[in-house]
């Protein structure tokens, strides 16, 4: 009886903290006729996009189910994942190995080419538009173009093998990381850099101590998310003879080995989690240290 009127008083206590915020936010709870019909005229035309373009490519529920029973027809041949033999089970291995480094390195480089010109394209460090606009375009033009396509391009260059690899991700990256370090550059407190242009120090110190310092952790975390992005990548570009891993599953696939495939895809896996895991424990170390000193 005593928990019923109290559930009572808490419901009759929301109501008129419900009327009071009405009243004050009238726009809120009650938004003008156009606002809301621009919502659902947005949220229809969003709806009847997905429709269309599920209809014009040929969408079918028939198709995906029968799909789905192919599928399951595979899963029995690739039990239990197996190299076959000790000596290619050691040969994937060090393609896997391969594909970290292709990884490692691609963002490694790609990390320090654009963080020099990161400064170019960031507004609060270079106040003139004819510098800041060609290292933007640059920028887009890189990130725009996937690293599969990259990879497709330096092996037309340097030929096939794990360099290319290096090349695909370092250059997709570079436009990448040069826009997200450009961003936190431009989004840095203005005081640190105030404080040392107070000092009479010109714009090198001012990018060295009032910059640096307080985006370097954001930057080493992004560096880290997308090394653990490039794992992945690094497989899939593989696939079309830029190294590592990706070269041996796609020769067991068109052999019909499917042991084999899964065993690679057993070990691709167990290699993302664990570059996810210790990423993921980086940054947050990273960032709560940043936090942390900032705090202090």
């Amino acid at each position: 009886m005593k928990a019923r009127r109290t559930e009572s008083l808490l419901r009759e206590q929301a109501r008129t903290g419900r009327v009071g915020l009405e009243k004050q936010f009238p726009d809120v709870f009650h938004p003008p006729l156009i606002h809301r019909a621009v919502v659902v005229g947005f949220a229809s035309t969003a709806l009847a996009l997905f429709l269309f373009g599920l209809w014009r490519l040929g969408f079918s529920v028939e198709t995906i189910w029968g799909g789905l029973g192919r599928l399951g027809d595979f899963i029995p041949l690739m039990l239990p994942p197996n190299p076959e033999t000790w000596a290619r089970a050691v040969l994937y291995l060090q393609s896997l190995g391969e594909t970290m480094a292709i990884a490692f390195l691609g963002t490694l480089g790609a990390a320090l080419i654009a963080f020099p010109l990161s400064i170019f394209a960031a507004r609060t460090v270079v106040s003139r538009w004819f510098l800041r606009w060609p290292a933007r375009r640059a920028f887009n033009a890189l990130s725009g173009v996937d690293t599969l396509i990259w990879a497709l391009i330096w092996i037309n260059v340097v030929g096939l093998g794990p360099f290319a690899g290096v090349l695909a991700v370092m250059t997709s990256d570079i436009g990448a990381l040069g826009r997200l370090f450009s961003e936190a550059l431009e989004s840095a407190d203005a005081r640190p850099v105030e404080g040392v242009v107070s000092t009479g120090r010109g714009t090198l110190s001012r990018i060295r101590f009032g910059l640096i310092p307080q985006v370097l952790p954001v930057m080493a975390s992004q560096v880290l998310y997308f090394f653990e992005s490039n794992t992945r990548s690094a497989t899939i570009i593989g696939i079309v003879g830029a190294g590592g891993i990706g070269v041996h599953l796609s020769e067991q696939i068109r052999l019909l080995e499917w042991q084999h495939v899964s065993f690679l895809v057993l070990l691709i896996l167990l290699a993302v989690m664990a570059i996810d895991w210790i990423s993921t424990r980086l940054r947050f170390a990273i960032m709560g240290r940043a936090q942390s000193g900032g705090g202090a």
